[in-house]
């Protein structure tokens, strides 16, 4: 029995740390107790999946300042009770004045920097800084599928950054790990690394410069940023700095709303983004390769499965280098890549005795350093969305006078002219990210995504197989050991012990042990009896609240007054 596969093996190959929670009227799933809590507020006073699902993102930016924020970019693939899916891209893009001879790369050999400029000024500082899709891709969505103002939504947020949160081990970590751009700005120094030192766990940060940008727009909506009066001032801060970024490039920026490609995979559908997200291409096409392959059968974490797994990363790894990119600019063959015939084509060529080279280029260099909150309701509305501000931190300074933190989205642009990620004028950045809905016989049977840059759209798979060919249930399914590659060496996590490493390298894989592949995994699983199954993995402060009825056992549920473990 497929069930039972990974199971039955002498020693299982790992426990999931986390427990799931279980709830009648919705679920929250986000990175962080807070912002699943915001969410949950929201259901409980009347709102739905979308209304939950951005005052959860509003709340991140405030507790999780280091991966997302208003002046950052992402993508929301939103499935209405309807069954209609669509997916909003918010991501940023290139200023009017950036062009392919905007930065002057330091290296024009293939490896760590390739993608490196001199002075860093792609990566840090005003001049990284790309126009920004969240704060408009949020509240269009909201307009348009939500149900309560915007200014309820975003309350939250507003209370906790004007009252100040206590600061996680996470975070702390992460002002530690980027305190050495930090110091350059003493905006971002003060908050973050308060007497020269990182933000302690356990302290309280307070946020009132943020606080009141947030409220600003609660009072006047998107516009204030893009083409109002804090966008004015931010733009003011920017053309101090040589940063790019006009009021115009503000006030010209649009989202897309774009059809999400889709593809069968054993009796599921898997629905995901499509270009300039990496995502649902090449998820669907390793799937497709996959299912050539009795995986089941190999057992989870066995040579075969994770030689299967690496050879098939690397096969989407080269075609992604090739040929993924915003399709305004390029011509992304999107049906060739999903397609079954291509795939078998691939597949008659992997060697499962041996590891091979299919690398087609360097892929860019994507940090994995976003967030991502799933969340559905009774009425079955589904929201997977994944969004960043890119590096940890962004560029690493606040817009003076204004508390938010700007991307470094420019980072993700190839600094060489001629490429098919080389910097144009209004050019979407190309991402991985992979917020997926799986259906089964036409209704939804699993939501999921997670933040990790590169390594996103194949943990995704890797989740995807855990679930419908190990038969995991969820909160294995999001917990459970990855590995990842593009060509290079096999990332492996320490889960899986040292003894498959060495039968990896047996077969000529490059293989480096790492604490993990990828971010904090959330998901929802769609039960028979209409309940949901919330989970979120160990790789971060991720928490399940589900809300209404008494089907809540392990994890948390939500009642209207209070949050609980």
């Amino acid at each position: 029995m497929i069930e039972a596969s990974w199971r039955n093996r002498a020693t299982a190959p790992f426990m999931p740390e986390k427990t799931p929670a279980s709830a009648s009227g919705g679920m929250v799933v986000t990175n962080h107790p807070l912002a699943s809590a915001a969410g949950a507020e929201m259901l409980a006073s009347g709102g739905n999946a979308i209304d939950a699902a951005i005052a959860a993102l509003f709340t991140l930016t405030v507790v999780e300042p280091m991966m997302v924020g208003i002046f950052g970019g992402g993508m929301a693939h939103i499935r209405l009770g309807d069954g209609s899916h669509r997916v909003i891209d918010g991501l940023a893009t290139a200023p009017a004045a950036a062009g392919p001879e905007t930065y002057r790369a330091t290296s024009d050999t293939p490896g760590p920097s390739y993608l490196e400029t001199e002075g860093r000024e792609n990566a840090v500082g005003a001049k990284a800084v790309a126009v920004p899709g969240t704060l408009k891709g949020w509240c269009e969505a909201l307009a348009r599928f939500g149900r309560l103002p915007l200014a309820d939504v975003m309350e939250p947020a507003i209370r906790h950054a004007a009252r100040g949160f206590t600061v996680t081990p996470y975070l702390s970590e992460c002002a530690a790990e980027a305190a050495g751009d930090l110091a350059q700005n003493a905006e971002i120094a003060q908050l973050y690394l308060p007497g020269g030192k990182p933000l302690p766990a356990g302290s309280k940060l307070v946020q009132s410069d943020y606080a009141a940008s947030l409220r600003q727009i609660a009072a006047h909506g998107p516009a204030a940023l893009y083409g109002g009066s804090l966008g004015r001032w931010v733009v003011e801060g920017l053309e101090a700095a040589s940063g790019l970024i006009t009021l115009d490039d503000l006030a010209a920026y649009r989202t897309i709303e774009r059809e999400p490609v889709r593809s069968p995979y054993r009796g599921y559908e898997i629905v995901g983004p499509p270009p300039p997200s990496s995502g649902g291409v090449h998820v669907v096409q390793m799937l497709n390769i996959l299912e050539g392959f009795d995986i089941g059968s190999m057992g989870f974490g066995s040579t075969d499965h994770l030689h299967l797994l690496a050879e098939v990363l690397k096969i989407a790894f080269a075609d992604r280098a090739a040929a993924t990119a915003d399709p305004a600019f390029v011509n992304v063959p999107v049906a060739k890549l999903i397609s079954k015939a291509y795939a078998d084509e691939r597949r008659a060529q992997i060697d499962m005795a041996r590891a091979q080279s299919w690398s087609a280029g360097v892929a860019a260099g994507e940090s994995p350093n976003t967030t991502h909150v799933t969340v559905a309701d009774r009425d079955g509305n589904i929201i997977a969305s994944t969004q960043t501000i890119n590096s940890l931190f962004g560029a690493r300074f606040i817009l003076p006078g204004t508390g938010i933190i700007p991307n470094n989205y420019m980072y993700l642009f190839d600094p060489h002219p001629g490429k098919a990620l080389s910097v144009a004028p209004g050019k979407r950045i190309t991402t991985s990210m992979a917020p997926s809905i799986i259906l089964k016989d036409g209704k939804p049977a699993y939501a999921l995504g997670l933040p990790g840059g590169l390594r996103i759209f194949g943990s995704a798979m890797q989740a995807m197989v855990n679930l419908i060919d190990h038969g995991m249930d969820l909160q294995e399914a999001v917990e459970a050991p990855r590995l990842w590659t593009q060509g290079q060496k096999v990332e492996l996590e320490e889960g899986f012990g040292p003894a498959i490493g060495k039968a990896l390298a047996a077969r000529g894989h490059d293989v480096l042990p790492v604490p993990h592949v990828g971010g904090g995994m959330n998901a929802i699983r769609f039960n028979a009896d209409g309940s949901m199954t919330g989970a979120a993995c160990w790789r971060a402060d991720g928490t399940p609240i589900g809300t209404g009825g008494g089907l809540a056992r392990e994890g948390v549920r939500f009642w209207p007054d209070q949050a609980r473990r």
